[in-house]
């Protein structure tokens, strides 16, 4: 098949031949011609025995593969199997466990389940362009991460619902702009100085600005024109409602619970990730994104991304059940 695949089973055969994946991976990362990810030199032979090129001038590593200076670096999992496991994370609408991804692609279930976050820092948009701004409308609202509360201590609820329990439940708070993205932040808690923090952050002042009724959202007016909709009275007074977000909370909360089942606070933010890459690449009615269109996002952000086992694991270790 010469074709680019644009679905999971063309995928499969595509990438099954290590010819094709190198293929498909220079023409993206070096459309005008392989370079020395060292040097920057373009005067290179290729290798071919081995499917790498060596550089010319003297320095060390002058040998060099496709997966340096990317996400893939130091991974003796061959690219056909790293490219089966982009293609299906980025396409799973709730998710795709890592013991799921690892009996598809034949390796461990660690192994899989640290490539998976190592695609997770791909997924990252890693923009710092303000949601909203000139009359856009943004919603805002919160929710916690975590056990069910009514499986908690009352003590441990209690705290929970004023917003000062980290240990149960983690505080996530979302932000989406009417007929754009999603993106979302962890703050510690939902004071009102944190919260009036994460939105000036967030979303570009001379937004229309819709939140629930939480008073840590007062006293945004200045910046923003401020909409509340009272969810013990109503969840939508006319345009005046965060079911948007709801909406985003819901695609999250099941691939957590339905397909992860248990994700550590210390990880919880490349989950986010991953489910605000496939929302903010959804596509339209008007304007369908195919999937292999969504994996060719992933892919042009691999480079100049590390993420190694240490850095994954942290201090105290993680639980590799996801």
């Amino acid at each position: 098949m010469s074709a680019e695949p644009k679905t999971l089973q063309q995928a499969i055969t595509y990438f099954s031949n290590l010819d094709n994946c190198l293929k498909f991976m220079i023409a993206r990362r070096w459309p005008n011609g392989v370079i020395c990810p060292t040097c920057g030199s373009s005067e290179v032979r290729h290798i071919s025995t081995r499917r790498m090129w060596e550089c010319k001038h003297k320095h060390v590593r002058k040998q060099f593969s496709m997966k340096v200076g990317t996400i893939f670096e130091d991974s003796p999992v061959g690219l056909d199997k790293w490219l089966t496991a982009m293609w299906m994370i980025a396409n799973c609408k709730n998710g795709i466990s890592s013991y799921e991804v690892a009996r598809a692609i034949g390796v461990t279930q660690k192994s899989a389940w640290f490539m998976m976050h190592r695609i997770r820092l791909a997924m990252q948009s890693g923009s710092f362009m303000k949601l909203g701004g000139n009359g856009k409308t943004v919603e805002v609202d919160e929710t916690f991460i975590g056990g069910l509360s009514r499986n908690m201590h009352k003590a441990v609820r209690a705290r929970k619902i004023q917003g000062t329990d980290g240990r149960d439940k983690t505080l996530v708070v979302g932000f989406l702009e009417r007929g754009g993205k999603v993106r979302t932040s962890m703050p510690k808690n939902r004071r009102k100085g944190t919260l009036h923090e994460e939105v000036k952050k967030n979303v570009g002042v001379g937004s229309i600005l819709f939140t629930d009724a939480l008073p840590s959202y007062n006293d945004l007016e200045e910046d923003y024109a401020h909409k509340v909709i009272d969810h013990a009275v109503a969840y939508a007074d006319g345009i005046v409602h965060t079911n948007g977000l709801e909406n985003y909370w819901s695609l999250l909360k099941r691939g957590i619970k339905g397909t992860y089942v248990s994700v550590e606070p210390f990880h919880l933010f490349r989950y986010l990730d991953e489910q605000a890459f496939r929302f903010n690449n959804r596509g339209s009615k008007d304007s369908p994104i195919h999937d292999g269109e969504r994996f060719d996002s992933v892919l042009s952000h691999i480079l100049g991304k590390r993420l190694t086992y240490a850095e994954v694991t942290g201090k105290v270790g993680s639980s590799t059940t996801n």
